[in-house]
C-alpha cells in the first residue's frame, strides 16, 4: 500500500482568499477585505476599465460569488459525484480503467526507458521532444482510438442531466475527473506506474520524484464558448496536458518564465497542440493558451503534487501552509512526515 491511499490531504487556507480570477480584466487577486482590496487594486483596476462606482460593485459581487463557491466546494463536489453516480450510465464505460493498449507504443518505450536500472536524464531528453520553452517536454500519449472515445464519453456526460461542476474560474465548459469517477482506475495508476518514472528524471528539483496526489479535469475550447485561456501558473508541481482532439486550427499554448518574473520582462515561445501527444511542464511555469480560429478542442490535464514541497511553502501564496481538512486528494497538503518518505518512491 503506498501513501496515496492512506494519508490524509488538505487544503491551504489560502484557497479561499487567494488567486481570485477577475475574467473581465484577466486579473488575479487577493481579498480578505474591502479595505485591503481597495488599497491593493482599485487603482490597478480604473487603469483597466473599471472607472463607475457600479462596475467596481459587480466586482465585489463577483468576488463574494467565488468565495462562497470555494468555501462550499468540497460538500457540493461530493454531493454531485453521488448524484452522477447514481444518475449517470456511462457509454464506453472501460474507458474508466487504464490499459496498457490505450498508450501510445512511444509512451511505454519511453517508461521502460526511465524504469531501467541504467535510466539518465541524457538518454531520456533522447526519446523526448524538447520545445523552444524551458524544461517543456513533448511526447506521444495515447492512441488516437482511445482518444476518440474518451472525447465521446466526455461529450456524452456533457449532454446528460447529471450535474457539473467547472473545473476552476478560468476554465467555463470541461469536466472534473474525480466527480466522473475516473480517479481511481485511471488517473492515479496514470500518474503513479507511467508519470512518476518520467517525472523523477526531469524535474527533481520540484517534487518529482514524489508526485503523491493530483487533480485532473478536461477543458473543452469551442468557437461558442471559451476560446482561450488567460496566462497564468498551475496549482501543481507538475503538469501533464494532452490534446485529445476533436478537430481545431489554431490555439497554440505560450510559455514565458517562472511566475516569479513579471511577463513584461518575459519572451513567451508557442508551442503547439497535436492531438495524442502531450505537453510536460513546471506547474509554476507560467503559460496561457492562444484562441482556437475554428472547430473544437478538447484537453486533458493532470495537475500533478508533491506533497513534500507544497507542505513547506504553498504555491499560491507563497507562504506557510494553513491547512483545512479536504475531501479527496484536496489540494494535495499533508500532515504525516512518513507518508511524504513512502511516496518518493519509483513504482
Amino acid at each position: 500500500m503506498t501513501s496515496d491511499d492512506t494519508a490524509q490531504f488538505y487544503t491551504c487556507n489560502c484557497f479561499t482568499t487567494d488567486n481570485l480570477f477577475l475574467e473581465d480584466y484577466s486579473l488575479h487577486v487577493r481579498f480578505v477585505s474591502e479595505q485591503q482590496f481597495r488599497l491593493d487594486y482599485e487603482a490597478l483596476l480604473r487603469r483597466l476599465g473599471c472607472v463607475t462606482d457600479q462596475q467596481f460593485e459587480d466586482v465585489l459581487n463577483k468576488i463574494s460569488q467565488e468565495v462562497d463557491r470555494r468555501r462550499r466546494l468540497s460538500a457540493t463536489s461530493a454531493e454531485r459525484a453521488a448524484a452522477i453516480k447514481d444518475v449517470y450510465r456511462p457509454l464506453h464505460p472501460h474507458v474508466y480503467h487504464l490499459q496498457e493498449s490505450y498508450l501510445a507504443p512511444k509512451f511505454r518505450q519511453i517508461v521502460e526507458f526511465c524504469r531501467g536500472g541504467d535510466s539518465s536524464v541524457d538518454g531520456l531528453l533522447d526519446l523526448l521532444e524538447e520545445e523552444a520553452a524551458v524544461r517543456v517536454y513533448r511526447f506521444p500519449v495515447f492512441e488516437r482510438s482511445f482518444c476518440e472515445e474518451l472525447v465521446e464519453e466526455l461529450e456524452h456526460f456533457e449532454k446528460s442531466s447529471a450535474p457539473k461542476g467547472r473545473p476552476n474560474t478560468m476554465n467555463h465548459y470541461g469536466i472534473l475527473l474525480n466527480e466522473l469517477g475516473f480517479d481511481e482506475g485511471f488517473v492515479t495508476p496514470l500518474r503513479e506506474q507511467y508519470l512518476r518514472p518520467l517525472t523523477s528524471l526531469l524535474y527533481p528539483d520540484c517534487g518529482g520524484r514524489c508526485l503523491d496526489s493530483h487533480k485532473a479535469f478536461v477543458v473543452k475550447y469551442d468557437m461558442n464558448e471559451d476560446l482561450d485561456l488567460s496566462y497564468h501558473y498551475d496549482n501543481a508541481e507538475v503538469t501533464l496536458n494532452v490534446s485529445l482532439g476533436k478537430d481545431f486550427t489554431e490555439g497554440n499554448l505560450y510559455f514565458g518564465d517562472m511566475k516569479q518574473v513579471p511577463l513584461s520582462e518575459t519572451e513567451c515561445s508557442e508551442v503547439e497542440h497535436r492531438v495524442t501527444e502531450g505537453l510536460l511542464h513546471r506547474g509554476q511555469h507560467m503559460h496561457g493558451a492562444l484562441p482556437i480560429s475554428s472547430g473544437q478542442r478538447w484537453n486533458l490535464i493532470v495537475w500533478m503534487r508533491a506533497s513534500q514541497e507544497r507542505n513547506k511553502l504553498c504555491p499560491m501564496c507563497n507562504k506557510r501552509p494553513t491547512l483545512v481538512e479536504g475531501e479527496g486528494f484536496a489540494d494535495g497538503f499533508t500532515k504525516n512526515p512518513t507518508a511524504l518518505n513512502l511516496s518518493c518512491v519509483l513504482t
